[in-house]
Parts: C-alpha cells; sequence; structure tokens
C-alpha cells in the first residue's frame, strides 16, 4: 500500500528531529508538506508516459535520411543514491527510416527520464531506448553531461566535476558517424 501525502510528511519530520532540528519552530513548521510537494514536483516523470511522448509523429519526410540533432536541452534530476540534484544537458541525435518526431517531444522525453529518480547512466539509456523503440529509426545518439552535487557538496566535494555518458545504437555505432555528431556539437 502506497504511504499517504501525511506519512511522507511525518516521515520528513522525523528526519529533521533526527538531524537535531526542532520541527515545530517558526521556519520549519511548513517544511514536511513544503518538502513533499517540491518532490511531487520533481519527480512528476513517474506519472509520464514516453510512448504517449514520442504518439504524434510524422511520416512526409521526402525520404530524409540523415541526422536530427536537438542539442542543449537543460535538464535536472536527482540522484536515486543521495536523492541529490544533478543538472546539466543532454545533446539528442536519430538517424529517421519512415518517420520523424516534433522536436519539443524529444525534449519533454529528457524531462520525462530526468524527473525521476534515477543515476545518469540509466537516464541515457532510458532516453536512447524509447527513441529506438517507438521511432525505430536507423540510429540514436544520446549524450548526457552534468554537475553532481553528490560529489560537489559532499564525499569529494569537487564541485567542477562533470559527468559525461552516452549511448550510441544503429547508423552512430559507425565512427564516422559518431565524428560528425561530435563536430554538429562543437564536443
Amino acid at each position: 500500500m502506497k504511504p499517504t501525502k501525511n506519512d511522507a510528511e511525518k516521515a520528513i519530520i522525523t528526519l529533521l528531529k533526527y538531524l537535531g532540528e526542532d520541527p515545530t519552530r517558526e521556519g520549519l513548521i511548513e517544511t514536511p508538506a513544503r518538502f513533499i510537494r517540491a518532490f511531487d514536483e520533481y519527480c512528476q516523470g513517474y506519472k509520464q508516459d514516453p510512448a504517449e511522448i514520442l504518439n504524434t509523429t510524422f511520416e512526409d519526410t521526402q525520404n530524409y535520411r540523415d541526422m536530427v540533432v536537438l542539442r542543449d536541452i537543460k535538464f535536472q534530476s536527482f540522484c536515486e543514491h543521495h536523492l541529490a540534484l544533478f543538472t546539466g544537458e543532454a545533446h539528442i541525435a536519430y538517424i529517421p527510416d519512415e518517420k520523424v518526431v516534433g522536436i519539443s517531444k524529444m525534449a519533454r522525453l529528457v524531462d520525462c527520464f530526468a524527473n525521476r529518480l534515477q543515476i545518469q547512466e540509466t537516464l541515457t539509456m532510458e532516453i536512447a531506448d524509447s527513441l529506438v523503440k517507438h521511432l525505430q529509426p536507423l540510429g540514436v545518439a544520446v549524450i548526457l553531461k552534468s554537475h553532481h552535487t553528490c560529489i560537489g557538496c559532499r564525499g569529494a566535494r569537487k564541485p567542477d566535476s562533470q559527468l559525461i555518458t552516452t549511448n550510441f545504437s544503429g547508423q552512430f555505432e559507425e565512427i564516422e558517424n559518431q565524428d560528425k555528431l561530435f563536430r554538429l556539437l562543437n564536443i
């Protein structure tokens, strides 16, 4: 049985007490409810269906068979290990076979998966796998670059470090297509 919103707020009160705080002091009285509302918003991706996002495609492509690239898609997500924020940008490319998808749908797909608890490697794979499954393109490339507060604010304390993850499938497994993509992205 799924815990209620009230159960979740009680858990935050317990956390505040664990930290040595007084959850009844003025600045913290509404914190449990605000925290739960914030995480409902941060994690809205669980309520979204990637198939629905990629449902509207266009088949009148004049037989277009070159790269479609959307770069610099800003996103934020929360690491499943520490519930710590990571922010970055995604670059998505695909080579259509018989259909294309609206570019806003690619950005929404990133948000759908980014708004879930996970690690960046999983996020990269989920985006790529969803594009392959729903568009059936000749190739897909997903590149994510981000800064993680779990390494920047705690532990190793390396705030300027950047994690880069990639996934290449189909025609993007060919080095010449990767090179072309990197040139387009100025990487």
